[in-house]
């Protein structure tokens, strides 16, 4: 009996941000693949934003400029807005400037930035 693609969405739907984040190292462990983000070259994203015209911003990237004196409570910070690990976070943190979420909506960035600099980190949103 195979399994449909609508079951598998549906179980992917269902796990928290940890489990998603073990599925996704696991698929790159065994098909060799990465997860890594494409970069858009500048020539391509300057023709889309001119031919876009003047469209409003709708995903944002939350960026933690510095994590500031309080360390261990910016890793907690970063580790429960992005799911990372302690040693992922750890590096996220000591490695600024460094973006924590990306495409994410703007209530939601300004949420994380609340909760960063709460912690007493430098935080943009770009």
């Amino acid at each position: 009996m195979a399994i449909t693609k609508e079951e598998v969405l549906d179980y992917i739907g269902g796990l928290s941000v940890l489990e998603l984040s073990e599925l996704v190292k696991a698929f790159e462990e065994k098909f060799g693949v990465s997860a890594a983000p494409t970069v858009v070259t500048g020539a391509v994203a300057a023709g889309g934003a001119a031919a876009g015209g003047a469209e409003e911003k709708t995903e944002f990237s939350v960026v933690l400029v510095e994590a500031g004196a309080n360390k261990i409570a910016v890793i907690k910070a970063v580790r429960e807005i992005t799911g990372l690990g302690l040693k992922e976070a750890k590096d996220a943190t000591e490695q600024t400037p460094h973006t924590i979420k990306e495409g994410v909506n703007k209530d939601d960035a300004e949420a994380f930035k609340k909760k960063l600099e709460e912690a007493g980190a430098k935080v943009e949103v770009k």
